[in-house]
Order: structure tokens, then C-alpha cells, then sequence
């Protein structure tokens, strides 16, 4: 190319600068890239350093004062944006014993996976879910909520929200409430008798594509889990793994978040596996590795790591190992975008 023409074509870029145009010729490559390009990393967030940080932001700020008191898990190629992945928002929240996070809602969809403790409770429009370690709790968007802690011990838990998926679209809300009616008795008992056991009420008509069944106890996950790795043998890449469901549908318990619990027998050395959904892991039990991206991540219990979009990874399991986790599959399959490569 001639340099008058360079020119030429430099003096039409600017020209149409002022007027809010760009040539897509110049950025079709970046927009559409031949394979999946994020800037969210692979890392790894250990107990044993969270811990005594959790500890420390109960000491400095109280919950009137921090609403709700969270540590953000910032992925370190997306800091400042408060998120874990591209798309999803992950934080470890505190509650000390007696403290009450006050009620508010928001259009974003929450999940919490419980870390430490018993005792404490979750109150989802009016009803009170009492929480023990390894249960998955869902949020409904647009439902007031709020969470308190009569027991003597810390409770710490996961937070899991669609926030980036939402602000995508411009449709971030949020209310806060001067106080949600919770009742007088309740732990949850009611909402498993009524959808828990593969049956729901006959006049239940579902207003949203979010799960009435808004509490998952670990220890039934857990024995269903135990019961299917009884029967079969462990797939090649991910072991012996369940997905949570919405038992009035069959779907995705939330219709931005998928969740899965899965089980790493004592020796499991997984194929790699990848896919285009970024995947948060929390580790329920035991110990094992994780190699992603160039890295290995030693983990153990109540250890959170994320594995980016289309970035093969493995796993492998000392002990015998169960690991939480949760990633926008269901967004992605909504959208027909989602893919996964085995081996």
C-alpha cells in the first residue's frame, strides 16, 4: 500500500470517527476470534489463607455496617470488576454469632454453598431455611432475603450471582426491605415436603423459571451421590457427577446458573475436559489437584478454584474427594453457544 493511500484511508478513519463509526474490518478478527478468548485465569483461593482474612473482616467492620460482610473473590485477570469469571460474581460471606444481614432483593439471581458451620438461616420470601455445611440454597431473583445466626459458631458460606449476566442487559434492581414476615417454626422441612421428594402440590403453577425447591441438604446430595458411585464407574474426565435440577420442570434449578456435585473416588486421574462454560469449584471434601492452564492447584476442604472458559483441565483425587461447583451453562445453552471437549 502506497503511502498517499495510507493516508487517504487514515484521513477516512477519522472522518468517520466523528460521527460514532468504526470500520469492522479493523476489529473483525477481535470480535470474532477463531476460539474462546477471556482474560479470567485460572486460580485458587485456599482455606487455609481465607480463613484468617474472614476472621480479621469480622474483627474490623460489623454487619450494620457491611450489610452484608463479604470477601470478593477477584479473578486476577478481572480486578476491580468483582467477578470470579467473565460472567458470574463469587464472594465468602461471614456471619458472627447473633448478627441478622438485613432484608433487601435484587433482580439478580443468588445461590449460596455452605462452607463452615450450622445453625444459621436463610430467610427467602418469608420462609426461614436453616443451613448446615454442604447444602446449596437458591435466591430467587426479586426475592427478598435475609440471613441471621442464633447459633454460638461462625457461619461461612458462598455466594454465587449471575451480577455480570445482568448488568450485561441493564437490568440490575434492588430494593431494600424494612423487615420480611419469617415463620415463627420453620427449617426448610416444609419446602423439601413439598417438592423434595419428586412430588410438588397439585395446584402449584411455577410463576418462574427458578426452582420452588429453594433448598438442597448436602447430606441427601451426598448419599445420592455415594449410591451412584455404587453402580457404574467413574466417567473418564469428571468421575461420579450430579447436576441439581428443578424438580417441577427438570431443568436448571436457576435459569443463569448451573450447579453440580461430584465425586472423585481415592487414585481418580481425570482426562482433561473443557468447555465454554468458566466453572467455580468449592471442595466439600477431601484432597486432590487440579491442573489448568499451565498450573497445578493442590486442594482441600472448603479450597475454591475457577477453571476459565475453553481452557483444558484435569482432575485427580488423594482421598476421596466431592466438589461443589457452578458456571452459566444454563445461560449458554439458552442461547444454543455452549460447547464441551472430552479427552
Amino acid at each position: 500500500m502506497s503511502d498517499e493511500a495510507k493516508t487517504q484511508r487514515q484521513a477516512f478513519y477519522e472522518l468517520i470517527d466523528t460521527r460514532s463509526c468504526t470500520p469492522l474490518w479493523e476489529v473483525l478478527h477481535g470480535l470474532v476470534p477463531k476460539t474462546p478468548a477471556t482474560p479470567c485465569v485460572p486460580h485458587h483461593w485456599t482455606w487455609d489463607t481465607m480463613w484468617p482474612f474472614l476472621q480479621r473482616a469480622g474483627q474490623l467492620i460489623s454487619a450494620e455496617e457491611a450489610e452484608r460482610r463479604v470477601l470478593v473473590l477477584e479473578n486476577p485477570g478481572l480486578r476491580g470488576q468483582s467477578r470470579i469469571t467473565h460472567s458470574l460474581y463469587a464472594g465468602l460471606q461471614l456471619i458472627l454469632p447473633g448478627e441478622v444481614a438485613p432484608p433487601h432483593r435484587h433482580s439478580q439471581s443468588a445461590m449460596r454453598f455452605i462452607l463452615q458451620g450450622q445453625g444459621a438461616y436463610t430467610a427467602v420470601g418469608g420462609r426461614r431455611i436453616t443451613m448446615t455445611e454442604g447444602d446449596f440454597i437458591i435466591t430467587p431473583s426479586w426475592s427478598f432475603h435475609d440471613h441471621g445466626n442464633p447459633s454460638d459458631s461462625p457461619m461461612v458460606w458462598l455466594d454465587g450471582l449471575d451480577v455480570p449476566i445482568v448488568e450485561l442487559f441493564d437490568a440490575q434492581f434492588r430494593e431494600d426491605g424494612e423487615g420480611q414476615p419469617t415463620t415463627a417454626i420453620g427449617d426448610g422441612t416444609e419446602n423439601l415436603a413439598e417438592f423434595g421428594l419428586s412430588m410438588k402440590p397439585v395446584e402449584y403453577k411455577a410463576p418462574t423459571r427458578t426452582s420452588p425447591l429453594w433448598w438442597f441438604p448436602y447430606d441427601r446430595s451426598r448419599e445420592a451421590l455415594q449410591k451412584l458411585a455404587g453402580t457404574r464407574e467413574p466417567h473418564a474426565c469428571w468421575g461420579h457427577k450430579l447436576q441439581y435440577v428443578n424438580p417441577a420442570t427438570g431443568g436448571w434449578p436457576m435459569p443463569t446458573i448451573g450447579t453440580f456435585l461430584q465425586l472423585l473416588p481415592a487414585g481418580f486421574h481425570g482426562k482433561p475436559y473443557r468447555s465454554t462454560d468458566a466453572t467455580v469449584y468449592a471442595v466439600r471434601e477431601g484432597t486432590g489437584v487440579c491442573e489448568v492452564g499451565g498450573k497445578e492447584f493442590a486442594f482441600g476442604p472448603k479450597d475454591i478454584f475457577v477453571c476459565p472458559s475453553w481452557a483444558p483441565y484435569s482432575l485427580r483425587a488423594d482421598s476421596e474427594a466431592v466438589l461443589f461447583s457452578f458456571s452459566d451453562r444454563p445461560a449458554q445453552q439458552s442461547l444454543d453457544i455452549w460447547r464441551e471437549q472430552l479427552g
